[in-house]
């Protein structure tokens, strides 16, 4: 009688468990200080990326929460927890079985960057061999540079990168950035800082974690496919 009992308060918690988890919605976390695609302004996060999960997630009708994270943390989180997702997440044949995939938010290039004094010249990815280039910790740059056998030097936040840059702490700085834009647009260093390659053209994908229901992941991505067809993707990236 008393195993019974034991046996049906553990189902009651469950039950309980995935009630609260349900109610909770989804964690959906992103990185610090990437603008323009996530960032704080005062106490609201914003960013091209930001407002396009926000108008996923309002489609789909699923509540959220939302936090910025170093990156390295933020991806950890969407691997580990079963009611998270992040963004913006590279999708790459590495990771593919890892999450379940909602997207593309965009289409992005990686490019080497420079110091223009330096006058460096790369005509292929083999060129930067030798050379120290900054990186984001975790991130799919690094990981597809390091595996290649190239000197990386990873950071927990991107916006440290520039710093180094300038100061000669490093030679390179990795940057992914959606095609076309301009991302140190406005930055006192802008001039100082020249594109000297594109190595890898990717895609960027809002990134949930495995466990989280087939139902909400296709709601979600419908919400993708409407967004595309009324505009409402390319409005997003005119207003960054």
């Amino acid at each position: 009688m008393k195993q019974g009992r034991r046996a049906w308060l553990l189902v009651a918690a469950l039950l309980l468990t995935a009630n609260a988890a349900v109610a909770a919605g989804l964690r959906i976390v992103g990185e610090q200080h990437l603008a323009p695609s996530s960032m704080m302004d005062g106490d609201q996060i914003v960013g091209r990326e930001t407002a396009k999960v926000r108008d996923i997630m309002a489609r789909a009708g699923i509540a959220y929460s939302m936090t910025l994270l170093p990156w390295k943390r933020a991806y950890a989180q969407a691997l580990r927890d079963a009611d998270t997702c992040v963004f913006s997440t590279t999708r790459t044949p590495e990771r593919e079985a890892q999450f379940r995939w909602i997207g593309p938010l965009n289409e992005a290039e990686w490019v080497l960057y420079g110091l223009a004094g330096r006058r460096l010249v790369l005509r292929t990815l083999d060129d930067a061999r030798g050379l120290t280039i900054g990186t984001v910790l975790g991130d799919a740059r690094e990981d597809y540079l390091r595996q290649r056998g190239f000197d990386v030097a990873p950071v927990t936040q991107d916006w440290i990168n520039p710093q180094k840059l300038l100061l000669g702490r490093i030679d390179l700085w990795a940057v992914g950035k959606a095609v076309g834009s301009k991302p140190f647009a406005g930055k006192d260093w802008e001039a100082r800082v020249v594109p000297l390659l594109t190595f890898n053209r990717v895609q960027t994908y809002l990134a949930c974690n495995k466990r989280v229901p087939e139902a909400q992941v296709a709601a979600m991505q419908r919400a993708v496919q409407a967004m595309r067809r009324d505009g409402s993707m390319a409005r997003h990236d005119s207003a960054y």
